[in-house]
């Protein structure tokens, strides 16, 4: 086949679904997306707390772990990552969350044209559809559809009046002039049901512009074939058989932190070193590619509830029923439905911590279940020092690459970590809470001191699925940057990277609107005359 598509992309998740939407307003183009997932037709994935039920053996999961973590107690940590149309949009909590305006100005320190808070502003507006009404922090009319929460769980105003009581101001907005405070957090719904990327931006895209918008799921894609310097098409598998695919423009690789550098990787594009020693022939000497890993490192104070108020004894069918016939209950939830951005120290230019309150216990991602009543408070480091690497474990694609998130190996990770947990604990004890509260799970009454919470960190803390970073952008003069300010991989012609794996540095919130903020931003440089 020869030269069918002006762009390939790779990934239909957060970014890819995003940027194929925008490329495919000039009908002219022929654009092809492929995603290694299966479509997102489960029930599951439409019934906003339906991601909480998918369990183990879902496909719709990549089902990542890391390797042992040495100051975690070497413990192997799980890291779900979305598999199908929309990605980790499809998997996730839902939560509207864009990071603090600093993180943006701070890109812009490091030498990145257009990353600056009052460059990216406008793409974060133009992305958005705000149930409240467009203003000079939000969109209206936009393809990502943000709401308030349906049906949230009274406890939560418990929560949030403890917080309160504990010197913490409420925000009924984390994404205007103030990041600082605590309420309820907005989630990527509409008319009560989860809009990933793919409903927001790949079906709209499909339906626009049928004879030239063509998505491949179940596609594993191998490689990136290169010509010399240029990238000319992919290889890949669907149903068993060996499938290339060429483009006359460009391959974008929107992969996410995990499967972008390794796809690089696989392809010859990365440090040589490492492929060689992986069974890759090096075809491009590129640093750093699979570097610069962050992730948010997440620790989870669980209360026991002395009432029946928290989720932890809905009935499954009741909720189902409830959900399907009136589009309320529990089944609306996000199940992170409140928290907030705190400082653990005076002085800080930003939040350091950030935390979500669960009105249910969730222990180990959700994969064991406690048949007791009570409620989670998660909290994360939101700027971590750590630096961790996504590595190839051979030369075969269908083998999950080696990811060291490196968590920890900076003292002031666990500091942050440790003074968040304290801060947590002191909200809990609050008197709004005291109608609720039995005694505490976790970390337990016998872990008081500052020692002694830095060690339940280490043998609990876990990923609260925030990973970035592994193919950053940078200007010229930073040798382990991977793509310049505009995500075209240094070096080479025909190829961008675009998703999560671009941040330069983790930013203070959850990624994903941030990673559709990206591609909004990148279209609009592809699209400049």
């Amino acid at each position: 086949m020869s030269w069918p598509y002006d762009y390939i992309i790779i990934g239909a998740g957060s970014a890819g679904c995003t940027i194929a939407n925008r490329l495919a307003e000039d009908y002219a183009l022929r654009v092809l997306i492929l995603e290694a997932g299966p479509p997102d037709s489960s029930f599951m994935l439409k019934m906003p707390a339906g991601f909480a039920s998918l369990g183990e053996k879902t496909p719709y999961n990549w089902r990542y772990e890391t390797v042992p973590q040495k100051q975690c107690n070497d413990r192997r940590m799980y890291w779900p990552r979305g598999k199908t149309l929309g990605g980790s949009s499809a998997i996730n909590a839902m939560l509207y969350v864009r990071g603090h305006a600093s993180d943006y100005d701070n890109w812009r320190q490091l030498g990145l044209e257009g990353w600056s808070y009052e460059d990216v502003l406008p793409f974060f507006r133009k992305a958005e559809n705000n149930e409240r009404g467009g203003n000079q922090f939000h969109g209206k009319g936009g393809p990502l559809n943000v709401a308030d929460q349906a049906d949230p769980c009274p406890l939560n105003d418990a929560f949030l009046k403890a917080c309160e009581q504990a010197g913490h101001k409420r925000n009924d907005d984390f994404n205007s002039a103030e990041q600082e405070g605590v309420g309820y957090y907005q989630v990527t719904q509409r008319n009560r049901e989860r809009w990933s990327t793919a409903s927001a931006y790949l079906r709209p895209a499909v339906e626009r512009n049928k004879n030239n918008v063509h998505v491949i799921s179940d596609a594993l894609v191998e490689r990136i074939i290169l010509d010399k310097t240029r990238a000319m098409g992919v290889r890949y598998t669907l149903n068993g058989r060996d499938e290339v695919a060429r483009c006359s423009r460009e391959i974008i690789l929107a992969g996410g932190a995990v499967n972008s550098p390794q796809l690089l990787m696989l392809s010859g594009i990365g440090p040589a070193d490492h492929l060689k020693q992986a069974g890759v022939k090096p075809l491009h000497d590129l640093p750093g590619v699979g570097g610069n890993l962050q992730d948010h490192l997440d620790a989870a104070v669980l209360q026991f509830c002395k009432t029946r108020d928290t989720y932890d004894r809905a009935n499954k069918l009741a909720s189902l029923y409830k959900y399907w016939r009136h589009k309320k209950g529990p089944g609306t939830s996000p199940i992170a439905e409140s928290g907030g951005f705190l400082s653990t120290r005076p002085g800080l230019a930003a939040p350091d911590i950030q935390l979500h309150f669960l009105p249910v216990l969730v222990v180990d991602h959700g994969r064991t279940r406690l048949k007791k009543d009570g409620y989670s408070l998660h909290v994360c480091t939101l700027r971590p020092e750590s630096r961790g690497t996504i590595r190839l474990k051979n030369a075969d694609p269908k083998e999950h690459p080696l990811i060291d998130a490196n968590y920890l190996a900076e003292k002031r990770d666990l500091d942050t970590l440790v003074e968040g947990v304290k801060i947590g604990r002191e909200i809990l004890a609050g008197a709004a809470l005291d109608p609720y509260r039995a005694e505490e799970y976790a970390p337990g009454a016998a872990v008081k001191s500052d020692s002694e919470i830095a060690q339940w960190v280490r043998a609990k803390s876990e990923t609260i699925y925030h990973p970035v970073g592994t193919c950053k952008m940078g200007p010229d003069n930073d040798p382990m940057a991977v793509v310049d300010y505009r995500c075209r991989v240094r070096g080479l012609q025909g190829l961008r990277v675009v998703d999560a794996s671009v941040m330069p540095t983790l930013v203070g919130g959850n990624t994903n609107a941030p990673t559709i903020m990206i591609a909004e931003r990148v279209a609009a440089f592809m699209q400049e005359p």
